[in-house]
């Protein structure tokens, strides 16, 4: 299954989140199929292409439920 999910960057207690379409099977900061945003928390500074991630969700993707909300603060999803 092809899951919608965060990928951590950035230094020690700085995160900063890639939003990434990947394989369930992958591991968490490993091999992914696209980026299609970043998030950093600490500035609450949020990107998403919008176009890839109802195309990827369109197609049977199914984001994280932390993606999820992220992505109806974004208003991609209703």
């Amino acid at each position: 299954m092809v899951k919608i999910r965060l990928t951590r960057t950035g230094k020690t207690h700085s995160p900063s989140y890639r939003i990434v379409v990947a394989d369930q099977r992958s591991p968490r900061d490993g091999r992914f199929i696209e980026e299609i945003g970043h998030y950093n928390p600490n500035s609450k500074e949020l990107k998403v292409n919008e176009e890839s991630a109802k195309k990827w969700i369109a197609n049977g993707a199914q984001p994280t439920p932390t993606i999820k909300a992220l992505l109806k603060k974004a208003g991609v999803i209703a």
